[in-house]
């Protein structure tokens, strides 16, 4: 059976899953549509939350980020495994006990502020929809080759499928599909890595295939040959970093606060029913994400390396176009790769320096994955599947959090407060398709690729969110003013200065004119530096917050006690 019949039928089936389980699990009220009801397990919880969390970024472009730069490519491993951390420790128990499952809605009655709620729905909104769009175009990729449609095309299958589990089951319809979705997406992900594993170290466990030795005979080590490799490609050796150790700190702290402060994250934690099962579900998400971000850097390693062969060939001198390996024409067709025969030698080169004449998209090099090692043809389908699943769980959880912003934060708690459940719920769909067609545009014209594009959305969400929720819990006196302020002041810093470098003078985007050295994807630091100096400088300078606030700012720090969440 051939690799596209496979996929239409692994992928359908996996299809066929999710909907059936979002028909299951429908939504009959605004705390299923918005919490699943409260009563998640912990485990199953933590299982979605990995889900919802290892995106499009994580399955499909973060092994092609490490694979094409090597050690750079290890900020993204670090800032996001230790946002989990933080989040864990720092923020899922507090918010959990103040009761309220939306991060515009904790910010509005922590900061007795309508203007901060809706400061909030904005930021809210923002981050999500440049997350999202980052998905969107993971799923275009995923089907521009396995079901041999374009770009757009798949964007748009892909937006059918997820608005009709998020609409129909909400946060219930979900968690559940979310399940499901990490079994998928985990197991696509470990089993080429094991294949691939023995195939060229002889170890049956990829993290210790990483480390081991090339089983061809020579004793050298895996990593040793791919440094040796890219030296002679005019590439930088792929255990040595390029980037400076200050933005690498940038970039890795924006990517952990980031992740503390994304809000399709943090409502996770309302779907249990008690405090310390937000706590449990953090680590049990922590352990699940681990499986697959401990899997990352041997399949970047082992693809990069069958890369360089497959296209230049054992001896580096180019491999004929028209004896090219199949998976090159496959995802030809694509548009994302292409080969300029620049000396007329009719040999494709692959390299680093002038005697470059590929273009490879580095989206491709987990889903290619199976193809460029010649794996069997159920393995690729099973990585298309697993592609989808993690692109669609995060794109459920981001609509549900533009949803509900727009119907419960901007209407039910603003501008609309005598609406019914009934209409809440109606709105909430209605923002989510909405949300979905804003979503796939930008997936069809997205601002860079996969993972970079998440990357700029933690930096937002670094800039904005996480000052204003820290200091909401751990200052009690910290008042609406400085918050605002620090708020504004932070997204609107971070935002302008991504899309400076990146739509209006992206010839400039070069270290040599970044801002103390340091480039979009770590900015957001930046920001969330200056939100909270002006915070602290707006509060000092108008007072502290109200007698009341204070003291429910002291009675969550204490997370044990907590009631339901809240769906008011």
């Amino acid at each position: 059976m051939d690799i596209q019949t496979l996929t239409f039928i692994i992928v359908g089936l996996t299809f066929a899953l999710y909907i059936g389980i979002a028909i299951w699990s429908r939504a009959g009220s605004t705390n299923d549509f918005y919490v699943a009801g409260g009563g998640v397990h912990p485990i199953a919880n933590g299982m979605a939350t990995a889900a919802d969390w290892m995106s499009a970024a994580t399955y499909i472009s973060m092994a092609g980020i490490i694979a094409f730069a090597g050690y750079d490519g290890s900020v993204y491993l670090m800032g996001w495994t230790g946002g989990y951390v933080l989040l864990a420790m720092c923020l899922a128990p507090y918010l959990r006990k103040f009761g309220k499952f939306t991060v515009p809605d904790f910010i509005g009655d922590r900061y007795y502020s309508q203007t901060a709620r809706t400061i909030a729905v904005l930021c809210a909104m923002l981050v999500s929809f440049t997350y999202i769009a980052g998905q969107m175009r993971g799923v275009g990729v995923v089907f521009s080759r396995f079901l041999e449609v374009d770009i757009a095309t798949g964007v748009i299958i892909g937006m059918v499928i997820v608005f009709f589990y998020t609409v129909l089951g909400g946060m219930k319809g979900i968690t559940y599909t979310q399940v499901a979705q990490y079994c998928v997406l985990m197991f696509a992900y470990i089993v080429p890595a094991v294949f691939l594993s023995l195939l060229m170290t002889g170890h049956i466990l990829p993290q210790t295939g990483f480390g081991g030795t090339v089983a061809d005979g020579s004793g050298q080590f895996l990593l040793e040959r791919l440094d040796g490799l890219s030296t002679q490609l005019g590439f930088a050796e792929y255990t040595e970093g390029v980037r400076s150790k200050v933005d690498v700190f940038f970039i890795t702290a924006a990517l952990m606060v980031g992740t503390a402060g994304l809000p399709h994250v943090i409502v996770r934690f309302f779907t249990v029913p008690k405090v310390r099962d937000a706590r449990r579900s953090a680590f049990w998400a922590l352990a699940f994400i681990a499986v697959v971000y401990l899997t990352a850097p041997t399949i970047a390693a082992f693809g990069k390396m069958n890369m360089i062969n497959t296209v230049n060939g054992p001896d580096l001198q180019g491999v004929e176009y028209d004896n090219a390996p199949s998976w090159i024409k496959n995802w030809e067709k694509t548009g994302l790769i292409s080969w300029e025969d620049k000396n007329d030698d009719g040999r494709m080169f692959y390299s680093g320096d002038e005697r470059n004449e590929m273009t490879i998209d580095r989206d491709i090099m987990v889903l290619a994955n199976p193809e460029i090692g010649d794996l069997p043809a159920w393995v690729v389908a099973l990585v298309a599947a697993g592609g989808v699943a993690a692109a669609l769980s995060t794109s459920a959880g981001l609509l549900l959090v533009i949803s509900t912003s727009v119907s419960h934060d901007l209407l039910k708690r603003n501008l609309m407060p005598n609406i019914t459940d009934k209409q809440e719920l109606m709105y909430a769909r209605l923002a989510a398709a909405v949300a979905i067609l804003i979503s796939g545009y930008f997936g069809v014209y997205p601002p860079g690729f996969v993972a970079q594009v998440v990357a700029f959305a933690f930096g937002l969400a670094a800039s904005s969110f996480f000052p204003a929720i820290i200091l909401g819990i751990f200052n009690k006196r910290m008042n609406s003013t400085g918050a605002i302020a620090g708020m504004i002041v932070g997204i609107v810093f971070t935002f302008s200065y991504i899309v400076f470098f990146k739509f209006i003078s992206p010839e400039l985007n070069t270290p040599d004119h970044w801002l103390f050295g340091i480039s979009p994807e770590g900015i957001g630091t930046l920001g969330m530096i200056f939100n909270f100096v002006v915070a602290f400088i707006v509060h000092k300078m108008t007072g502290d917050a109200p007698k009341d606030i204070q003291d429910l700012v002291e009675s969550i720090r204490y997370p044990k006690g907590a009631g339901e969440a809240q769906d008011h």
